[in-house]
């Protein structure tokens, strides 16, 4: 499948080295919005809607894994970066890690939080079906109920009810289709080719992909750091908006001037 033109934002100065996020399977890029005016004060922050998602379009599917690493790779064509800070949460970082081990010269430094190198099928082929079947709004409160720690998700009800917005928003069929790629990543063999240096992110609730993941991630990708925030479910950061952007920040900004 050819690389589609997904749906993109770029805050900060244009000459700043470039940062792409890259959002969870049934979020936006406004899932980043507690993250973008914090990295753009120094960077070129470029976030985007996966395929399927928000204002991106929704091609026919199956997709791959690959598929949505060429749209980022096109994205990044597009704005004119020849490298870039890659950063990913869950399906995002799954995109980012296949990137990094892939196409490993468009890459500084890579940050996943949230993700996996390997998933448990079974749920995700099930959602997948729900939604061609019920379409996602029948899920969102479901999946956002994990996304959130209970604490938080009761003492932010108006973000708990954006982020089932976000879901029910998505195009069923592309939902679909990311799930599918959700439920068959494996990306054990790629993990020992990446050489960005590269941070891991976990949420110590994270009932979605829990920390074992991450640590398995990091075991894999030689001179990974891993950093563990409590409380944090699977969108850890927006639950610890200062600790993921301040980690984030000294991540990036441990590169120097190297472009």
């Amino acid at each position: 499948m050819t690389a589609i033109e997904v749906s993109h934002t770029v805050d900060g100065p244009e000459d700043a080295p470039v940062v792409v996020l890259s959002n969870s399977l049934g979020a936006t890029r406004a899932m980043w919005d507690p993250q973008v005016p914090v990295l753009a004060e120094r960077y070129r922050v470029v976030t985007y809607d996966t395929r399927g998602h928000g204002a991106s379009p929704a091609p026919a599917g199956p997709y791959t894994l690959d598929d949505l690493v060429d749209d980022v790779l096109s994205l990044l064509d597009r704005v004119g970066a020849q490298r870039a800070h890659v950063v990913g949460l869950s399906l995002g970082g799954m995109t980012a890690l296949r990137l990094a081990a892939r196409e490993p010269q468009r890459v500084h430094r890579l940050a996943v939080l949230c993700s996996s190198a390997k998933t448990e099928p079974q749920g995700f082929l099930d959602r997948a079906a729900a939604a061609r079947a019920d379409g996602t709004a029948s899920f969102a409160p479901a999946v956002v109920s994990r996304w959130l720690t209970p604490a938080h998700a009761a003492a932010h009800p108006d973000l708990v009810s954006r982020l089932e917005g976000m879901i029910a928003g998505c195009d069923d069929e592309g939902y679909a289709a990311c799930a599918e790629v959700v439920g068959g990543v494996d990306l054990r063999a790629d993990l020992g080719r990446i050489t960005a240096p590269t941070l891991v992110v976990s949420g110590a609730e994270d009932p979605a992909l829990p920390p074992a993941h991450q640590q398995a991630i990091a075991d894999g990708v030689r001179g990974a750091e891993l950093l563990t925030v409590s409380p944090g479910a699977h969108l850890a950061n927006l639950e610890q908006p200062l600790r993921i952007s301040g980690a984030l920040l000294g991540h990036l900004d441990a590169a120097g001037d190297e472009r």
